[in-house]
């Protein structure tokens, strides 16, 4: 069976109302005989979401409990939906008509426009300024009339105020299509200071386990910003398929998800049940036999990634791309398993992470071996843990030219501390 993967991007605006509405199941430790009532202070005490010992009419105690997990979805709903965002970007493209009766074709400008979405990254309120992380293929189109195929008119647009008198316009910084990220920025906007937009919260992504809560926000079919809720299905896996141009194969590591995905969800935050950003949704598998397999690329990556793209727009980069320290290094897995953490009551994939092969003169050449065992990556004194081959990957793109990482590694019988100086090193840009 082939399979169709298909980058989720809208082309129709249309404006939608989103109302969402909660309730609770109430079980009884005894069942409570038509004599006996709860008064109007127990159903306050229970509406509170909180377990409850209440006396029923009639002295008898209950253990009451409310199943709030509906309620608690339709909160991190709300407060997700403070940092949702749908963008609207038109192309220009200069067309040629086919010649007629032996004249010269003449030359057309055509307006190409697309819908998706997008989250708030970073707010200053009183400034009216934003960065927006959103994906690569919602603002790029392959032969535009830009020099780098991405959109000059980008507009978003908050949710609740999807209307034209509420546009925001938001410039490019940059992006990847290898990441399928891209970051844009609104400066000195009135509508984001008298809005109550929020920025989103990012959690750890290497936290996500099968079967968590996935709440996917974005702009659907362009109708405006709407929420579809389902659970992680993969906590990590590897996507291979054609990126933004059409043409260019990109490999990515992604979330997947059983929330309902479609055209113009693309950029757009998948939340888990605490309303904090675990991925940002980019494709869906389409097919008649398969339903709802999507995908959404881990919040980490997303982070790092934006991270990347601001910091060297403000160094003055030439090229708008994510920069990467390559230390040299190629890793493996020595052995993997799983642990079920008694706390949170999940199971957790972990590897044990090794050094496979190295580059002849590289950063890392003479220091690391092959056959260490890494146990923690430090970035300019920011620890991480290595408890899968991809964080080493994903933790490098916080390296900057100039930057000291230190490897703690198990070598043999020893413990050692690594450290790698990349001065001088340039980035390669992906």
């Amino acid at each position: 069976m082939k399979l169709k993967f298909k980058l989720i991007i809208s082309a129709v605006l249309l404006i939608s109302v989103l109302t969402l509405s909660s309730c609770g199941l109430v079980n009884m430790g005894s069942s409570v005989n038509s004599e006996k009532y709860l008064t109007e202070d127990d159903v306050n005490k229970l509406m509170s979401g909180i377990n409850q010992n209440v006396t029923v009419n009639g002295g008898d105690s209950y253990d009451i409990t409310i199943e709030s997990q509906h309620s608690e979805t339709v909160h991190a709903a709300s407060k997700a939906l403070l940092s949702a965002v749908s963008i609207k970007s038109e192309f220009e493209i200069t067309k040629t008509q086919y010649p007629i009766f032996g004249l010269p074709g003449n030359t057309y400008q055509d307006v190409q426009t697309g819908y998706g979405s997008g989250v708030i990254y970073s707010l200053d309120k009183n400034a009216g300024n934003a960065y927006i992380i959103t994906n690569y293929h919602v603002v790029y189109y392959p032969g535009c009339d830009t020099e780098n195929d991405i959109s000059d008119n980008i507009t978003v647009y908050l949710y609740g105020q999807e209307y034209e008198k509420y546009a925001i316009h938001a410039e490019y910084v940059g992006g990847s299509m290898n990441y399928d990220i891209a970051v844009l920025r609104v400066k000195n906007s009135n509508v984001l200071r008298e809005s109550n937009a929020v920025a989103a919260t990012f959690a750890d992504s290497n936290d996500v386990s099968v079967l968590d809560t996935a709440i996917a926000i974005g702009n659907a079919e362009a109708l405006g910003i709407s929420a579809t809720v389902g659970a992680v299905n993969v906590e990590s896996e590897a996507l291979s398929m054609l990126g933004a141009d059409g043409a260019t194969v990109v490999n990515l590591r992604v979330i997947r998800i059983d929330a309902a995905v479609n055209g113009g969800n693309s950029g757009g935050g998948l939340f888990n049940d605490r309303g904090e950003i675990i991925g940002i949704v980019n494709a869906k598998i389409t097919h008649s036999s398969i339903d709802n397999i999507g995908y959404a690329i881990p919040s980490n990556v997303a982070k790092y990634v934006a991270d990347n793209i601001i910091y060297y727009d403000n160094q003055d980069a030439k090229n708008d791309s994510v920069y990467r320290m390559m230390i040299g290094i190629t890793v493996g897995v020595e052995s993997a398993g799983t642990v079920y953490d008694t706390e949170e009551g999940k199971l957790h994939k972990y590897e044990k992470v090794k050094v496979e092969s190295m580059t002849d003169g590289g950063p890392a050449s003479g220091k690391l071996m092959a056959g260490d065992i890494i146990n923690k990556v430090i970035v300019d004194g920011v620890e991480y843990d290595i408890v899968r081959t991809f964080n080493v990957v994903d933790v490098m793109l916080t390296a900057r030219q100039n930057s000291v990482v230190v490897f703690e590694v198990t070598r043999g019988t020893e413990n050692l501390r690594i450290e790698i100086d990349l001065s001088g090193i340039t980035p390669a840009p992906y």
